[in-house]
């Protein structure tokens, strides 16, 4: 468990860090934990906006020490920096916390205004504490400043903001499995959760987890960066890929030795990558995510990774999760060309990745889809950045026997009609044909006139992908080794999984 704000504070401020910058989404509920923190040690502390201006104490009744007469209708950003000398006292440090300050820090006055102070706060132990939703400093203060997070509350503090509102989750029947309300809550704010707990009890009369979750998929919406996946697919109606399937339910079964980390899936399209994602979180019993690359490149210095450690955190406080990226070639495709048709920012945000997915601890299991390996640069596909990189090729008879059943039966279709040739074909396209079929109210041989497969349009395309995934992917229909060999438009599949000792992937 991660250190409470309050102790991470403490620390800086023995240390003399005399800026200290909190990125928080929360800012009374740090500023309430900065309270606490000075009272208990004594400490002399005042808070700014530029709505209520200087309110020594933050706004409390007293203040112990007490502080200097202030004026507390001063919104003038600049006279705000100016306070905290004010605040000094001999062994007592002083915090002045000013809310949303990045907001002014394109002036250049108020820049060497708190350049000075901070300098200042070194020698007399004053210390300029600023709460913002984002790291925004210009080039002048960026080694002056420490940055702190103040994380999502976790799933004890969840538990005391439910009994706050009179809701206890322990107290619940068996039935409602107590732990689903607290991992439907995993990933909101203080504030959002005790509005998903409060619509809860008014419309469910308790705390209901499929409330909540409607709720909080509205939220990761807004954000724009990750959304909350609520489809229904399961195994069943995905047919073929029965490795990858194995592979991914193993990996994350309860109570395993290992962390998993995720997979990365190759193919052309429609050959099942992104449906097998939407599965795998009701296969898992997990939440599936749904990370947009495109939505965090920023086109500001550092905006792209303040949007990285946004959707990260919001997915490890969800976790346990899946965490589906799809297309994530196209997402990279400028880091390829040395990252200087974008001005970099593909590159940041390729290095932010790389990092978390190399490092990271939590129980997010990530599912990486790609089209174009030449897209991605190499050492994004090597050992614990996933956990296996898998190739999907065109299933085999018996695979597109089952895919068939599959969607016939979903669209009603005669299961004596005859079907068309399909040698070239996805999964994708065995499903096209038969929603053209009961769109048309057509036999299927006369809806397969309107489909086009891709192994035929990207011929070229698919032979290149596939002799680069022969021998250094592993095979998604059978357990081993990709290997298969460069083939003409029309010749039927040939690949095999070659069967190895695991040691060896």
């Amino acid at each position: 468990m991660s250190q409470p704000l309050g102790e991470t504070l403490a620390d800086y401020v023995r240390a003399c860090f005399a800026g200290i910058w909190i990125l928080t989404d929360e800012q009374d509920d740090a500023l309430a934990a900065i309270a606490r923190l000075c009272r208990d040690e004594g400490w002399r502390w005042a808070a700014w906006d530029v709505d209520a201006g200087f309110s020594p104490g933050g706004g409390e009744a007293r203040a112990d020490p007490p502080l200097p007469a202030c004026d507390a209708t001063a919104t003038d950003p600049l006279a705000a920096v100016r306070t905290a000398s004010r605040l000094a006292a001999d062994d007592v440090p002083a915090l002045l916390v000013l809310r949303n300050f990045h907001r002014f820090l394109g002036s250049a006055e108020i820049v060497e205004a708190t350049i000075r102070q901070i300098q200042r706060g070194k020698r007399h132990r004053t210390f300029v504490v600023v709460l913002a939703p984002t790291v925004d400093l210009p080039r002048e203060l960026e080694k002056l400043f420490v940055v702190l997070e103040h994380e999502l509350p976790d799933r004890e503090q969840l538990a005391e903001i439910a009994r706050e509102l009179g809701a206890d989750p322990a107290e619940l029947p068996e039935g409602e499995e107590r732990g689903a309300v607290l991992d439907a809550a995993a990933g909101l704010t203080r504030y959002e959760a005790e509005g998903a707990f409060a619509l809860s009890l008014v419309r469910d009369g308790t705390l209901a987890p499929r409330t909540i979750w409607r709720l909080k998929a509205q939220q990761l919406a807004q954000a724009g960066l990750l959304s909350l996946y609520d489809g229904g697919e399961r195994f069943a109606e995905l047919g073929g890929l029965a490795a990858l399937k194995a592979f991914c339910l193993r990996a994350l079964r309860p109570h395993r030795p290992a962390r998993a980390h995720g997979v990365l899936l190759l193919s052309q399209p429609g050959c099942g990558k992104s449906a097998f994602c939407k599965a795998l979180g009701n296969e898992a019993g997990r939440p599936t995510l749904r990370l947009d690359v495109g939505a965090l490149l920023g086109s500001l210095v550092g905006q792209t990774e303040a949007n990285v450690r946004r959707a990260i955190a919001a997915a490890e406080a969800m976790a346990p999760c899946v965490l589906m990226i799809d297309e994530i070639d196209k997402g990279l495709a400028g880091v390829r060309g040395g990252g200087q048709a974008d001005g970099g920012v593909a590159a940041r945000l390729f290095g932010a990745l790389l990092t978390w997915l190399a490092d990271r601890t939590s129980d997010v299991f990530v599912v990486a889809t790609a089209n174009d390996v030449r897209q991605l640069p190499a050492e994004f596909t090597r050992a614990e950045r996933f956990d296996g990189v898998f190739f999907i090729d065109l299933p085999d008879r018996q695979e597109k026997d089952a895919i068939w059943g599959i969607h016939r039966a979903a669209y009603a279709l005669e299961a004596a009609q005859a079907r068309p040739g399909d040698d070239e074909w996805t999964g994708a396209e065995i499903k096209s044909c038969c929603r053209l079929a009961a769109l048309l109210e057509a036999p299927l041989v006369e809806a397969a006139q309107h489909v086009v497969p891709v192994a035929i349009a990207a011929a070229e395309a698919m032979r290149e992908l596939r002799q680069w995934a022969s021998g250094r992917c592993l095979a998604a229909d059978r357990p081993g080794i990709y290997a298969g060999e460069a083939r003409s438009p029309g010749a039927s599949p040939r690949r095999r999984g070659i069967r190895i000792d695991p040691s060896a992937n």
